[in-house]
């Protein structure tokens, strides 16, 4: 199984390296590393899990667009392991290996797994929680307990959205038949003193900043256009479904494709039958069936009660229990040669990607030239600014100021790795401050058609009137293609003397 996922992560981070060759890497991506060379107990938005692991990750690994694919297939791979032990609970080993592989066909798990950041860790620590909770309910002892509180106190260090599946974990243990064996037993009791416990600090930290996360996810998430509103809601269980259909239909595939072959009428007979199923464990497949009833209804659910505006990538981590809860069906059949065939279309398919991956960069800049999101050229312009800096001052680039998804792939690609600051973020990441970018010089990169300059040259004229103003442009070539030609206004701020 380790030896599969290594394989996953290893031709999964190939093809990402290709796939987004002509592209520098995502604003999420670089607000992580950018977390991680500071080491806190949260960063405004989001609690620290992430930035701690990215910044373990790039004290071993060089900061590269490359380390950054291979951190999110590394997390996915550890996450298909993870997966793997949940299912050993539930199901038998040929069941098993075929969820983890049907979990390697859901593009979750390969190329819209690209991207590191909070919602992917989520896919370690939300299957940690559910095993712990497996483990838990099965053996109620003290020790699991403390496991399951330990992993809990994980999850929600990566991000409060996983509130939602601690709660279904929860209610599993209220809804399940064998629930009075598991409440009366020291293990959920245990859990919660442990994760309470290990949680003090973090909650410290929330009081000290005034509750700063809380005020991001109202200020950005809260809505007001009911149509709106439902649109998303739509837009989300409509995106989440059709990433799962692609891995449910190749296992299906799988799993028909003898009875295809040879005779199509024994298909039902040969791949469902009634009666006792001894590689099915029944309790804990009613767990994850309740489990993942709840984490498929309810997000949306709520989003529609609240007026939330509903990200579809918040589903990333929510669906990973699919699979099992459909191979775990007891009438299913499941014949050893289905292993073979699921195995056989991974390969297949990771293989194809592998070799048409760079056509596919190439066209896909061909055909969108002008794309400034995704082809803006903004790893030049890293350089570029690190290159002015030094020709004036003898110090480290310390501080770049500006909007959030233009300084941080600028923090991530200059050699000096400034840190970044927005001027007048509420939800700051307490990285820099004014104070620090006054007394240290910093350099200030705006786009000149952002409605959001006015403020920010107000900022400058008060902290740094005297600073030097040019303009740069920057463009991309990508085998012979050209991205779009960007200009900024950039403001040097010396140090303090």
């Amino acid at each position: 199984m380790i030896g599969f996922a290594v394989a996953h992560a290893v031709l999964w981070t190939l093809i990402l390296i290709n796939l987004k060759a002509a592209q520098d890497v995502h604003m999420d991506v670089a607000e992580a590393f950018a977390w991680g060379q500071k080491f806190q107990l949260g960063y405004g938005k989001h609690p620290p899990l992430s930035g701690w692991i990215a910044g373990l990750w790039f004290k071993v690994f060089p900061v590269a667009s490359w380390s950054t694919y291979a951190l999110a297939m590394a997390v996915a791979g550890s996450g298909l392991v993870i997966c793997w032990l949940i299912a050993l609970r539930v199901v038998d080993r040929r069941r098993a290996f075929f969820v983890v592989v049907m979990l390697a066909l859901y593009p979750i798990f390969n190329f819209k797994g690209f991207k590191y950041n909070a919602d992917l860790v989520q896919l370690v620590t939300l299957p940690l929680v559910v095993l712990a909770y497996l483990n838990a309910f099965e053996k109620r002892s003290v020790r699991s307990g403390v496991w399951l509180g330990l992993a809990g106190v994980l999850a929600l260090m990566t991000k409060y959205w996983v509130l939602t599946m601690i709660g279904a974990v929860g209610l599993a243990a209220l809804i399940h038949p064998e629930r009075l064996k598991f409440l009366r037993s020291p293990a959920p009791w245990v859990a919660i003193a442990t994760l309470v416990v290990a949680m003090i600090p973090h909650l410290i930290w929330l009081k000290q900043v005034d509750f700063v996360p809380l005020t991001y996810a109202g200020d950005v998430y809260s809505l007001s256009d009911r149509a709106l509103n439902l649109q998303l809601v739509f837009g989300y269980i409509g995106h989440n479904f059709a990433l799962l259909a692609a891995s449910v239909a190749l296992a299906s595939l799988a799993l028909a494709w003898g009875a295809l072959v040879r005779r199509p009428s024994t298909l039902f007979s040969r791949t469902w039958s009634r009666g006792p199923n001894q590689g099915v464990n029944f309790p804990q497949a009613l767990n994850v069936w309740i489990i993942q009833i709840i984490v498929a209804i309810g997000p949306p659910l709520g989003a529609v009660l609240f007026e939330v505006y509903m990200k579809t990538d918040w589903g990333i981590s929510l669906f990973f229990l699919t699979p099992l809860a459909l191979v775990a069906i007891p009438a299913l059949r499941l014949p050893r040669m289905a292993l073979f065939r699921i195995g056989a279309i991974w390969l297949v398919i990771t293989l194809a990607m592998l070799l048409a991956s760079p056509t596919i960069a190439e066209r896909e800049m061909a055909g969108n030239p002008d794309s400034v999101a995704i082809y803006g050229a903004r790893s030049e312009l890293a350089r570029e600014l690190t290159e002015a800096w030094h020709t004036r001052s003898d110090s480290r680039w310390a501080v770049v100021a500006g909007t959030m998804e233009t300084i941080q792939p600028l923090a991530f690609y200059s050699l000096d790795h400034p840190a970044p600051f927005t001027p007048g973020e509420a939800w700051t990441a307490g990285l820099t401050s004014t104070e620090e970018a006054k007394r240290l010089g910093f350099i200030g990169v705006f786009d000149p058609a952002d409605g959001r300059l006015p403020a920010f040259e107000s900022w400058i004229a008060q902290n740094a009137p005297n600073a030097e103003r040019l303009m740069m442009t920057t463009r991309r070539f990508f085998r012979g293609h050209p991205g779009p030609a960007i200009s900024w206004k950039v403001y040097i701020a010396p140090p303090a003397k």
